[in-house]
């Protein structure tokens, strides 16, 4: 079994985001994050400790990829999504979030793990692909409007 010192160095080398969230009530408060995470978010872990993860959306709410996540959450099963975070400075990135529930021996929800990736660049290009696929369909359909 691996102990909790080499665990530590282990998650904080981690190149992702990661994040240990403990429930309270309809809460999830952040009780662990690795330098990671305060890298790509660029809030600090004194900052944030003791809050619900919910400060990196802003207002920014209404997403499909939240709706999943409560689901998961309310159901105590692991998903995965893409949402919309926000960092301190208030930038925009694209967050691969992965959260795993984790039970207690007697099979209690207690924890939740978190992991964040930053998929921004694959976000912009998926965007950018999907534009210039719209972009030679309306070509071909004026190429094809013009031979009539």
């Amino acid at each position: 079994m691996i102990n909790a010192k080499l665990l530590q160095l282990v998650v904080n080398a981690s190149n992702d985001g990661i994040c240990v969230a403990e429930q309270e009530g309809d809460d999830n408060i952040l009780i662990y994050v690795n330098k990671a995470f305060e890298t790509l978010t660029g809030y600090k872990t004194d900052d944030i400790l003791y809050q619900d993860c919910r400060f990196l959306q802003k207002d920014d709410r209404d997403q499909p990829g939240l709706d999943a996540i409560r689901k998961a959450v309310k159901e105590g099963v692991p998903c995965r999504q893409v949402i919309r975070n926000y960092r301190k400075d208030g930038s925009p990135f694209w967050n691969e979030l992965s959260i795993t529930p984790v039970f207690n021996e007697a099979d209690q929800l207690t924890y939740y793990i978190g992991i964040q990736k930053d998929v921004t660049e694959q976000v912009d290009a998926q965007q950018k692909v999907e534009e210039l696929q719209a972009e030679i369909s309306r070509l071909k359909a004026q190429l094809e409007a013009a031979k009539d």
